[in-house]
């Protein structure tokens, strides 16, 4: 390809929009174009890449035993009411009507469609195991698209579905997909971390995430310094220290006039944040729920929403708060009548706490549970934090932040039974189908990869997903040799099916040396009246600073050995 034809322009300025490495580089390379907020098209560059790690992705699924499928993006409406999924999914789901005025849904995933699929071909056990995948779009109404591909409306996804007879089969589908992921991932050159995770609106029993670790990630990791326990925050756990103040003392009111907050009344009692109750008020499905929890931890309305099985959680308003007949600032579970409460286990595992007295201007101190309130649920509904205690080996957990580039879940049964997906097992019996899946969206994987291979001046591609392997620099193109010997190259390393981005352009060395470093192209093949005055070309990786002067006749053949050298193959990760 011709630089001069390509269609996409670089760009000097970083576009002010653009709030991640990958999403500026992205847009100053020319390989995308936002149309609306989380709505990008892919220019060739990016388009490339883009099939290169479908390649990639595809191969990884057929050795597994996948076989491709392509299903609807326009999904009936009752498919997702008969698994309740489309309250789940609540506005995150886009829907239509057709001329007929039927409801229909843009799919956000193809669970409710692959189940349906497989209904219908599947009725023995004989015809399982069965994985079945595809690489399509998806729509997600997104209510902060943000990061370029990392988090947008419209997406590519391939998600393959396993489906078996009992769990054994559904663990060793799991397994098969572990390890195709670890290969794909390690294909791309990312450095992957798998840890536990919420199922979210997908559903399921049991869920893994896989991570890279990266400073703009939008999920936060916590994972154990001594074993490999690592989780999202929204699913982690941990030992709390506990807050021991003695054997419960008396109840007593105490006068905080004007103190509202923990911090405030904390700092006014002179006592740490860990011997107060917190309130917090939550609208669960419409209704008011009061939660108590540690003055020192946060809420993870993760947990607290799974803990309520509810289908929208938000925070109350003030006037929510205030038309309930709760005092803001002074608010507390004792006493109090008529509204759900739920209490975090850390205000089971202390003493003598402070707590608000239900008036203004005052508080308790040595509140106690369950001596003086009883909570409707007490579980964990707290956000791990590092620091704190590791529940598995007692290390100390540790944080970062990353980058979700695959989610797989363990199904079970749910949607099989929802969607009268069965079986019948030797004996004659019917048994609903135990299934699996498993998702990598490929954009946010193109968007991750340049989060870990970049610098200053640019991309840095690895060899397997780089658009073009090389890029061809003649310098000072107004020398006829320069040209010639330019054009008689880029002939015939396209001869030899090498991936060429000949830089064509009349253009000066700094523009064409920036462009090449922007761009990311994996090795670089500068031809400059210099390097002809010793009959030689130079080369260069884009991932090291020095050069390599090659003879013109030993050009090709030293330019294939170094793409297919050891330390450049695809398996193993730099």
């Amino acid at each position: 390809m011709r630089l001069s034809k390509l269609f996409g322009k670089t760009q000097r300025e970083v576009p002010a929009e653009a709030d991640t490495a990958s999403h500026r580089l992205m847009l100053r390379a020319g390989m995308i174009r936002q149309l609306t907020a989380g709505v990008y098209s892919y220019l060739p560059l990016a388009l490339r890449v883009f099939r290169k790690i479908e390649d990639i992705i595809r191969d990884e699924m057929n050795k597994a035993g996948g076989q491709e499928v392509s299903l609807p993006v326009l999904q009936p409406i009752e498919l997702w009411q008969k698994t309740g999924r489309d309250a789940a999914f609540g506005k995150g789901l886009f829907t239509l009507s057709d001329r007929r005025e039927r409801r229909l849904v843009l799919g956000p995933t193809h669970e409710e469609v692959i189940t349906e699929l497989v209904s219908h071909n599947v009725q023995s056990y004989r015809d399982l195991p069965l994985m079945l995948y595809q690489i399509q779009t998806k729509f997600r109404d997104e209510p902060r698209p943000r990061g370029g591909l990392v988090r947008v409306r419209e997406f590519t996804m391939k998600d393959l579905y396993s489906f078996d007879t009992d769990e054994e089969g559904l663990s060793s589908s799991y397994q098969k997909m572990l390890t195709a992921y670890g290969n794909i991932y390690n294909r791309c050159r990312l450095p992957a971390m798998l840890v536990e995770a919420d199922s979210g609106a997908i559903g399921g029993k049991d869920s893994h995430e896989f991570m890279v670790i990266s400073d703009m990630g939008e999920d936060e990791i916590i994972y154990c310094d001594n074993c490999n326990c690592a989780a999202n925050a929204e699913k982690a756990k941990s030992i709390k220290s506990k807050a021991e103040n003695g054997v419960p003392l008396p109840i007593e009111e105490v006068a905080t006039p004007g103190y509202c907050t923990i911090e405030e009344v904390s700092d006014f009692l002179n006592i740490p944040r860990s011997c107060t109750l917190k309130a917090v008020f939550y609208i669960a499905d419409g209704e008011l729920v009061f939660v108590v929890i540690r003055g020192d931890i946060e809420v993870n309305e993760v947990k607290l929403k799974n803990i309520l099985h509810c289908t929208e959680l938000r925070l109350a308003t003030e006037d929510e708060v205030i038309k309930a007949g709760i005092v803001a600032g002074s608010a507390s579970p004792v006493g109090l009548k008529d509204i759900k409460v739920v209490a975090d286990d850390s205000v089971t595992s202390g003493t003598n706490f402070v707590a608000g007295a239900n008036k203004a201007d005052t508080h308790l101190r040595n509140v106690n549970y369950p001596r003086d309130f009883k909570a409707d649920i007490s579980a964990d509904i707290s956000l791990a934090r590092a620091g704190e205690t590791c529940p598995g080996c007692g290390g100390k957990l540790l944080s970062e932040q990353g980058i979700e580039i695959g989610h797989v879940f363990k199904l079970g049964t749910f949607l099989s039974e929802k969607l009268d997906a069965f079986f019948i097992d030797t004996e004659g019996n019917s048994h609903p189908i135990i299934m699996g899946c498993y998702g990598i969206g490929t954009g946010r994987l193109m968007a991750a990869i340049i989060e870990l291979h970049h610098d200053d001046k640019g991309i840095i591609w690895p060899l397997s997903v780089a658009p073009y392997t090389i890029y061809l620099c003649p310098l000072f193109m107004e020398t006829e040799e320069v040209k010639d010997k330019a054009e008689s190259l880029y002939a015939e390393l396209e001869t030899q099916g090498l991936q060429v981005l000949y830089d064509d352009r009349d253009e000066s060395t700094g523009v064409k040396f920036n462009d090449a470093d922007l761009l990311g192209i994996p090795l670089r093949v500068t031809i400059s009246p210099r390097s002809l005055e010793k009959d030689s070309i130079e080369l260069k990786w884009r991932s090291e600073k020095k050069t390599e002067l090659v003879p013109l006749e030993e050009a090709v053949e030293r330019i294939r050995e170094l793409i297919s050298s050891p330390q450049n193959s695809t398996e193993l990760i730099g």
